[in-house]
């Protein structure tokens, strides 16, 4: 693991644990409690250290951003615990261990998505944090995470995912079902650290081109590893997607294909960190990580 990575995932750990609530005797203590087993359990933290890292490479600190590095995590574990729900996915093992309804039941894990959603914004519009990157920034900061998890993104993409199981659909389709549900918080994320940093436009656009690329290069990856991979390595079930009937890059293009996209959209992606420069390295090794990764 690069040491950059590792001091910033840290961090947002920290943080995580530092911005919720504690356990303790309140009448409502079941649905912190499940808050925390979800957002502390685990996870890649992919979203955070994007933002933190565009921060920095467009001049800002990466660690006066951490609220919003943790608003990020807190919307993508809502969306992952409604996401297990028996109404969405039915999925029983999340990260390796049972997943959020199965510990809590369906309400109270549905209570904990709603409280997280809502922790994020609480945490995104804190004035105390807004004062010290600049109003402004956080204001603009804070409604591009609006608009990367609402109906034009993140739910959108679910809606989208939901609707399409059964039938066919087209490459096209499950491209924009992807660049709304996986990759919509991905490139708020690098929009995110450049606003919060400081940026050039020539710097945002270059950022928001690297995460689309990289959050399409990480579905297409995640598809493969449906089919490949295991569920002890990955940590939630594997096979899924055909069971259900759903179209999948694999489905539609076969294993070999689905690589060798994975692989060129990894290779846009890099080419788009050309404006930063050498400074920008972490990124680029960050992107084939994510291409190779095997979990």
């Amino acid at each position: 693991m690069n040491g950059w990575q590792e001091d910033y995932r840290s961090r947002v750990e920290q943080e995580l644990e530092r911005l919720l609530p504690p356990v303790g005797g309140e009448l409502y203590a079941g649905v912190v409690d499940a808050m925390r087993y979800s957002l502390l359990g685990g996870g890649k933290r992919i979203r955070p250290l994007l933002l933190m890292e565009f921060c920095r490479l467009c001049g800002g600190d990466p660690y006066g951003v951490l609220p919003w590095a943790c608003a990020l995590e807190m919307i993508h574990t809502y969306s992952l615990i409604h996401d297990d729900l028996p109404c969405m996915d039915d999925d029983d093992m999340r990260r390796g261990r049972a997943s959020c309804h199965k510990v809590y039941g369906e309400a109270t894990a549905l209570l904990a998505g709603d409280a997280l959603l809502t922790m994020a914004f609480e945490t995104a519009a804190n004035p105390e944090y807004a004062a010290v990157v600049g109003a402004q920034r956080a204001l603009s900061a804070s409604w591009e995470l609006a608009k990367a998890a609402g109906a034009h993104g993140m739910v959108g993409g679910q809606q989208i995912d939901l609707s399409s199981e059964g039938r066919g659909v087209s490459l096209d389709e499950l491209r924009k079902m992807d660049e709304c549900k996986t990759g919509a918080l991905i490139r708020a994320a690098a929009r995110m650290g450049c606003i919060l940093g400081g940026c050039t436009p020539e710097r945002l656009s270059a950022a928001t081109e690297y995460a689309g690329a990289i959050g399409l290069a990480f579905q297409i990856v995640d598809d493969i590893l449906d089919v490949t991979g295991t569920a002890e390595a990955l940590g939630k079930p594997v096979r899924s997607d055909m069971e259900r009937d759903k179209a999948t890059y694999v489905s539609l293009l076969g294993v070999g294909e689905a690589e060798r996209e994975a692989n060129r959209l990894t290779e846009k992606a890099v080419a788009a960190l050309e404006v930063f420069g050498g400074e920008a390295d972490g990124l680029r090794e960050l992107a084939q990580q994510l291409a190779g990764r095997k979990s």
